[in-house]
């Protein structure tokens, strides 16, 4: 793990979000972006080294969708950047951490993307992302 890449925050209302964020807390806001796979926008802000994303969803069967439904929105992972996304999958696997996607899926930025399950991170839901 190399660095803390992003903190992601689901928002049933992205334009609302961006407000409190981009205008009243003045974060460096980076734009819009779609990730079609995981069927959300994100609006990136940048941290010193790391991002906020704010995410939300595009459809009703999207994950942000039913995070939603559930908890009314709040933080939704934490991602940690890493080198070979396919080697830290395989120890994570050897260490019995189980893994809510087999394969790297695309991710924001052109990158790949896997996530962890919750129940094994301490209730959280833990993404690692390789940078394109």
């Amino acid at each position: 793990m190399k660095r803390i890449d992003h903190i992601a925050i689901a928002v049933a209302d992205l334009d609302a979000a961006e407000v409190v964020y981009r205008d009243t807390l003045n974060l460096e806001w980076g734009g819009r972006e779609e990730v079609a796979t995981q069927k959300v926008l994100t609006s990136i802000f940048k941290v010193g080294e790391s991002r906020l994303e704010l995410v939300s969803p595009t459809a009703g069967d999207s994950p942000i969708a039913a995070f939603l439904r559930k908890k009314g929105g709040g933080l939704h992972h934490i991602c940690f950047e890493v080198d070979d996304i396919e080697a830290e999958m395989k120890n994570l696997k050897d260490k019995g951490m189980r893994l809510l996607n087999s394969t790297p899926t695309p991710g924001v930025g052109g990158s790949r993307v896997v996530f962890l399950h919750p129940k094994d991170s301490s209730g959280v839901l833990v993404e690692l992302v390789e940078k394109g």
